[in-house]
């Protein structure tokens, strides 16, 4: 049975992005701070970003140890559109499945993605396809409340930049589902503590 990791950046608040997120401004108004630990520093999307910034030895291990072994991706078609479609090629590994309510936009197979109406059908053919390694879910937020309301969710990475929003879409917004969570790993660095959850069962 293929092992679920759903992972996602907040703010101190709760924030996944800020506020006006879609394409071109993909993490809204401010909310490119949110992801200064994933691109190793400062950046903005109206900016060039300093081609000598990587990501940190710890960033990198909490990243690793998330993504490490996974077979399969799961995205919502909002994620994917408001990332630009990744320039027009999956650039994670394994194949993503983008949870649309419009499958028949879907680009050619070859770019990695597969557009599949509904969280059941994706997590299904994404089974199927990760063989037995593990399937992540990376967002967003509607998707990951999808996955841990329907019992999907193993582990659940939150990483916490230090920035507070005010505004934008919060993670937990409307989620009304009482869960445990016990701690098993945290990684600090500069830009974000990344807190590794079990969800308990």
């Amino acid at each position: 049975m293929s092992k679920v990791i759903a992972t996602l950046t907040t703010s101190v608040d709760g924030y996944y992005t800020g506020p006006d997120d879609g394409p071109g401004n993909g993490l809204g108004t401010g909310g490119e701070r949110l992801h200064y630990w994933v691109m190793g520093g400062p950046w903005t999307y109206k900016t060039d970003r300093d081609p000598n910034d990587s990501m940190s030895d710890v960033d990198k291990e909490f990243y690793e140890s998330l993504t490490e072994g996974m077979g399969a991706g799961i995205c919502g078609r909002g994620m994917y559109d408001s990332a630009g479609a990744w320039g027009g090629t999956n650039p994670f590994d394994g194949t993503l499945w983008v949870v649309t309510h419009r499958p028949e936009d879907a680009p050619d197979p070859d770019t990695g993605f597969r557009f599949v109406n509904g969280l059941d059908n994706a997590m299904e053919e994404a089974t199927a396809a990760a063989d037995g390694k593990g399937i992540a879910i990376g967002g967003g937020g509607d998707v990951i409340r999808q996955a841990l309301t329907a019992g999907y969710v193993d582990v659940l990475g939150i990483s916490t930049a230090p920035v507070v929003l005010g505004r934008g879409k919060q993670l937990f917004d409307g989620f009304d589902q009482d869960l445990d969570l016990e701690i098993q790993d945290v990684f600090s660095s500069q830009y974000a503590t990344h807190t590794i959850y079990k969800v308990k069962k």
